[in-house]
């Protein structure tokens, strides 16, 4: 049941984060969760280095969708580019 949670919690940060960030980006059910996940890690990942989360603290949501974001605007610079 934990994974089907972070599935689907994964998959609300990446449909906002894709509706907030102008442009085409990867598409699919599958492709958006793992984009809102990977958008939590590097949202937690900057926040521990920033100082706003304490080691072992997961980000917020809203760190988690500007992580998401971030990750589908560097897509969008290298997709360009190859």
């Amino acid at each position: 049941m934990h994974w089907i949670a972070i599935f689907l919690i994964g998959l609300l940060i990446g449909l906002l984060a894709r509706a907030l960030t102008p442009g085409h980006g990867p598409h699919g059910i599958i492709l958006t969760a793992l984009l809102g996940i990977a958008g939590a890690i590097v949202g937690t990942w900057a926040g521990q280095l920033l100082g706003w989360y304490a080691p072992g603290r997961p980000a917020g949501f809203i760190a988690s969708v500007i992580g998401a974001m971030l990750l589908l605007l560097l897509h969008r610079l290298f997709a360009r580019r190859a």
